[in-house]
């Protein structure tokens, strides 16, 4: 399986609020290469939309949504920085990003109770500049690790299953990490432009010890939002039916943007569906390539049959 896609992918600084370089990269991408998938999507971004995108294939009944935003810091006042999303807080992270002086690498400081964040440079960064971890691409032959598997592994996905897509939607959409607010609106354009009131959410979640390395894709039953029972149950019928290897979550607490759509005023059923990963919101993000391999075969039949 060919990841160079996903590695462009992570090293595109794009945290929360500043998505436009990835939505645009993303375009590029997407004109450079629908020659050779099945169906050539329609692009919808621009006024209106603020920095999202939307591919749409054939005659749509499902969509696909994976978020672009990263988690990050935001600098605040002298060298004090406050988080964007939640990162894990660990001294020694190497951090990128940009200001008007130029280009940045600095590292991450944290007092030892943990309740102040600073960074380590010879000068002051300019007030507002968001910085991000720095990729460090690894691979082991089994596992594939780097910073922003959540969400660039979700993008990844969706634009591998773009490839072969006869009739969908795919939905990249901002600031998931932080709370939401995009998904309200997209929902409402492909709801009322084309009548798709299904989803599935292209996230990754967490290992943890009901969810192992290499078990398969993770259908999500429930976490912080509730998806309704007698779609989850259309998805795990599916799964079963074509041989997927996955393995089912029941969380109480996160979210997605799954929570977004079932906030919305329109009747939305989704499901989370995601290859698990370790090191979550850390630089050093984990995910077995069986898992992520299972990953792309549902949602290929996924957005074949529902």
């Amino acid at each position: 399986m060919d990841f160079s896609l996903l590695k462009d992918l992570q090293a595109i600084h794009a945290p929360a609020g500043n998505e436009a370089p990835l939505r645009d990269f993303v375009i590029d991408y997407v004109e450079k290469n629908k020659a050779n998938w099945k169906v050539q999507p329609d692009l919808v971004y621009g006024d209106g939309f603020q920095d999202c995108l939307i591919l749409r294939f054939g005659n749509p009944r499902t969509a696909i949504f994976a978020h672009m935003d990263s988690i990050g810091f935001t600098v605040r006042y002298g060298k004090e920085l406050i988080k964007l999303g939640g990162p894990r807080l660990i001294s020694g992270t190497q951090l990128v990003g940009e200001d008007s002086k130029g280009a940045i690498e600095t590292e991450l400081v944290v007092n030892e109770d943990n309740t102040k964040t600073s960074y380590k440079l010879n000068r002051e960064i300019d007030r507002g500049t968001n910085l991000t971890f720095k990729p460090n691409w690894r691979d082991d032959g089994d596992y594939i690790q780097n910073c922003y598997m959540d969400n660039r592994l979700g993008m990844w996905n969706a634009l591998k299953v773009a490839e072969t897509l006869e009739d969908g939607v795919i939905v990249f959409s901002c600031w998931e990490e932080t709370g939401g607010g995009s998904v309200g609106y997209l929902g409402k354009y492909i709801y009322e432009k084309w009548g798709v009131r299904q989803a599935l959410i292209s996230d990754i979640t967490w290992v943890t010890e009901g969810i192992p390395h290499g078990e398969g894709v993770a259908i999500s039953m429930r976490d912080s939002g509730i998806p309704r029972k007698s779609y989850v149950r259309k998805i795990i019928d599916i799964a079963t039916r074509n041989k997927i290897k996955f393995q089912l979550e029941v969380e109480d607490s996160g979210g997605s943007d799954g929570n977004g759509l079932q906030k919305s005023s329109y009747p939305f059923d989704w499901c989370f569906i995601g290859a698990p990963e370790d090191h979550v919101h850390t630089p050093d993000e984990k995910v077995h390539k069986g898992d992520v391999a299972e990953m792309v075969k549902l949602y290929e039949v996924l957005m074949k049959e529902l």
